[in-house]
This record gives C-alpha cells, structure tokens and sequence, in this order.
C-alpha cells in the first residue's frame, strides 16, 4: 500500500481586496499563502448574505413547492421556498418569513435541520435548511417585484422521485432533501 500524503495544512490569510460589489454579494481578492510555499496565492471569494431554505410538510404530507425562472440557468428551476437572510436573522425566522412571502404558508412548528457551505471552493456563506411542518396556505403571497412562483404542492415520495429523475436539480434544495430523508422515515414509520 502505498504511503499516504500529508494531511492538508492551513494557509495563512495574507489580506483582501474588494473588486466588485453588487446589490446581492461582494467579490473579494483575497491573498493565501501556504505555510511551506514561497509565493502568496490570489483566490477570488464571494460574500454574500446566508440564505435559508424550507422543507415546508402540510397536513396531507406533501411538499410546498415553488416554480421560478433563474436567470443563473437561463431556465425554470422546481425548488423549496427560500431567499436571503436578513443581517442578524435566525433562520427558523428567516424561513417562516420566506415561505410566507413567496407562497402564503404557515405554519405551527419550525425547526433548523441544517446548515451547509453553498460552495467553499468560493463562497463564505452558509445556507441553512429549515423544515416547518403543518404548512397550510394562510395568506397571500408578498413577491419582491422581480419574484414569480409557481405554487404547488407534492406528495413527498413525489418530490423525491422528482429529484432521481433530474427535474429538481437546485443544489441547496437537494440537500434540504437529503436531511429530511431521516425525519421522513420516522415520520413514514409513525403513520403506519
């Protein structure tokens, strides 16, 4: 067997620069140096704002689902309900205020399931996965004005399915998906 490589070591943080600042994140330059190599490394990172996502479940165990155009893809993504975190907001508020904006649900009982690193690579933001339970449409939607949606609800093994066959493919949404497999499961095996 061959001998294994070192584990990887920190690099120092040598200074930043910003490049670019819009409406929705900042670009910085940030400079890194390795602590065994001479030369300091220019890497680009975004910051923007955390963002929070809803695995909202309603009484009749179906998903809350929202159709939008993404100006990203060029194209229609099928995602969970969700959007950027206000400065200083928890995300279980964040989540509720969010669902509630871009489909009318509520609900009783919210709890954080997660939270994820969007894309270390280049991001220093956090998206956090909230699941609220007993969505039930309680309001009229408040879109932002670029905001459309599609509402619609899904079964959940549905919404699953949907995601095996590549129709769901927004990343933050698969991962809300992932953490919710366990609490389905339990909830599957309660119902019977």
């Amino acid at each position: 067997m061959p001998d294994q490589p070192p584990p990887p070591q920190r690099w120092k943080k040598l200074g930043t620069r910003r490049v670019a600042h819009t409406r929705i994140f900042d670009v910085q330059s940030v400079d890194f140096q390795h602590p065994q190599r001479p030369r300091p490394q220019d890497f680009f990172v975004i910051n923007a704002p955390d963002w929070v996502n809803v695995i909202a479940l309603t009484p009749e165990r179906h998903l809350v689902l929202v159709r939008q155009f993404r100006y990203g893809t060029n194209d229609f993504s099928v995602e969970i309900p969700g959007g950027v975190m206000d400065a200083g907001e928890d995300a279980i508020t964040a989540g509720r205020r969010e669902l509630r904006e871009e489909t009318g649900y509520a609900g009783p009982r919210a709890r954080l399931l997660g939270t994820v690193h969007p894309n270390p690579a280049m991001q220093s933001n956090r998206c956090h996965l909230v699941l609220l339970e007993d969505a039930q449409r309680s309001a009229k939607p408040d879109w932002d004005p670029d905001e459309e949606f599609e509402i619609m609800t899904r079964p959940v093994d549905e919404v699953y399915a949907m995601a095996y066959r590549g129709e769901i493919t927004h990343a933050m949404v698969l991962d809300a998906l992932l953490l919710f497999t366990p609490v389905w499961a339990e909830l599957r095996k309660s119902a019977v």
